[in-house]
């Protein structure tokens, strides 16, 4: 792989990064959004793109300019004179129209040889993109078949031109993960995720997290990735934390042509809405009963305004959350929005050990805001360090004060549980926990007293618990002394201690 992204910040899997795009002399600063561009049908300019909205990056379809009337127009002007933009451009190759139609007629090393004497920054070879439903055997053949158009392109000139190497497999995450890891040893510089938008389209974004976490282990940390087709906004947050760099978007002007109106919620109808709930220039001029009375034109071109903004706005909050270390709790804002979201989010959570890996150790705050926030990545982290903690005597865990009748006191503090005091101060043991917490942050908790009682078995330990739920005090092992705090007799004849 070229020396292409660098990492600026992380959180979950989330980061902040720099994809250095050498033929255009620019950096793109990660997570980056791609409008699509068609060049037949431009409802808002490239030029307009840059300028007005900020985007580093477009993507257009080199196959369909090779089919094209002006074709040799672009290969005299070149594709950044062409489409008048300035920044990176990134070309596709055909897969889509292969998908839809069942053939084209070119190569891969055809297609990326015509987008780099067009000018692109980005190439594309031919790969298949195989769909949700298709059976493990096809799905097996047809990434065969990208893999060797993957290293039918070994040998043609590219230049200073990035180079994409897809990755496909279906829905068998297996193949996904071998897919990346193949992708990964061409050397090839990006990494899209495809065949992905069914899934998205039909709102299993539950699989499509397990597709792209498996397609991350194969893909290692350092790779930039490409989320083919995630368009819409109320994904990003999801797709970031997963440890996604790339998006491209069509549906900025292809829902403004159906007039639908994009928020970080989900997608409303033009005909439906009463008020515009948005602070963008296009909602604040404008009612939607003025909307609705434009010409089609105009009324499409204001709603892809809106909708970029919408889009670029929640990709400025994502970076944001990264900076701050608050992007799982961005990431459950916008899943309490939807109910297949939620999916997403909970899926996410399954692969909390994965995140862990690349999640910052110290950040701001932690906020426990629902039953999922007892499987986030930081309160795996805390029952793997007591795994490994040793203690010894007659130790006092409470979510009480301390008792110097014990060897020591620790506190307990759900989802985490058990911590010494001299830690209160410490992310993420300064969480901020409501007082009516869910039953699965007691269980969490209770998981982390039997992680500190197995690795220390010669220890003795008493629990002084707020009235812990019945099914998370099984979890706490037998020769723990558990009792509710406030009518534990022995506890109050000792006397309590100072905080």
């Amino acid at each position: 792989m070229n020396d292409v992204f660098e990492l600026r910040s992380a959180d979950a899997a989330g980061r902040i990064g720099e994809l250095r795009v050498p033929r255009s002399d620019t950096v793109v600063e990660t997570p980056a959004l791609m409008p699509v561009v068609n060049p037949n049908l431009q409802t808002i300019s490239p030029a307009r793109l840059e300028n007005e909205f900020g985007a580093e990056i477009c993507i257009t379809n080199g196959y369909i300019i090779s089919q094209s009337d002006y074709r040799e127009e672009v290969l005299s002007k070149g594709l950044h004179e062409f489409l008048d933009f300035s920044g990176a451009i990134m070309t596709d190759s055909g897969s889509f129209q292969l998908a839809e139609y069942g053939e084209i007629d070119v190569t891969s090393a055809e297609i990326l040889d015509f987008q780099y004497r067009i000018g692109s920054d980005i190439g594309t070879p031919v790969d298949i993109p195989t769909p949700p439903e298709a059976g493990r055997e096809r799905a097996a053949d047809e990434l065969a078949t990208t893999q060797d158009r993957l290293e039918s392109i070994q040998d043609v000139d590219t230049g200073e031109m990035l180079v994409n190497a897809p990755v496909q497999g279906g829905v068998y995450t297996d193949l996904r993960e071998r897919a990346a890891r193949d992708a990964r040893a061409t050397g090839l510089d990006i990494h899209p995720i495809g065949a992905v938008v069914p899934l998205m389209n039909a709102y299993e974004y539950g699989k499509m997290v397990d597709v792209v976490a498996a397609a991350k282990r194969g893909l290692g940390s350092n790779s930039p990735v490409h989320l083919f087709g995630a368009g819409h906004p109320m994904m990003f947050a999801l797709a970031v934390a997963l440890g996604c760099d790339l998006f491209d978007s069509a549906a900025y002007a292809l829902y403004a042509r159906d007039d639908r109106y994009l928020t970080v919620r989900g997608t409303e109808r033009l005909s439906e809405l009463e008020y515009l709930p948005c602070e963008c220039p296009v909602c604040v001029a404008h009612t939607p009963d003025e909307l609705r009375a434009m010409p089609d034109d105009e009324r499409e071109t204001r709603l892809a305004e809106h909708n970029l903004h919408v889009s670029f706005g929640e990709l400025r909050r994502i970076k944001q959350a990264i900076r701050r270390g608050d992007l799982l709790e961005l990431v459950e804002a916008r899943a309490r929005g939807h109910p297949a979201m939620l999916d997403g989010y909970r899926a996410l959570l399954d692969h909390a050990d994965q995140l862990e890996a690349e999640d910052s150790a110290s950040k701001d705050a932690f906020f426990h805001l629902s039953a999922e926030s007892a499987r986030r990545p930081e309160v795996r982290r805390h029952h793997e360090r007591l795994a490994r903690l040793s203690v010894d005597g007659d130790i006092l865990l409470t979510e009480g004060d301390t008792n110097a009748a014990y060897d020591e006191s620790w506190r307990v503090v759900p989802p985490f549980g058990p911590f010494p005091r001299a830690l209160s101060e410490t992310y993420p043991l300064t969480a901020e926990v409501p007082e009516r917490l869910d039953d699965p942050a007691y269980e969490s908790a209770a998981s982390g007293v039997a992680k500190l009682v197995a690795a220390n078995p010669a220890t003795e330990f008493t629990l002084a618990h707020r009235n812990w739920p019945e099914r998370a005090l099984e979890t706490v092992p037998d020769r723990v002394r558990c009792s509710p705090l406030e009518s534990m007799d022995e506890y109050e004849e000792r006397g309590e201690g100072e905080p």
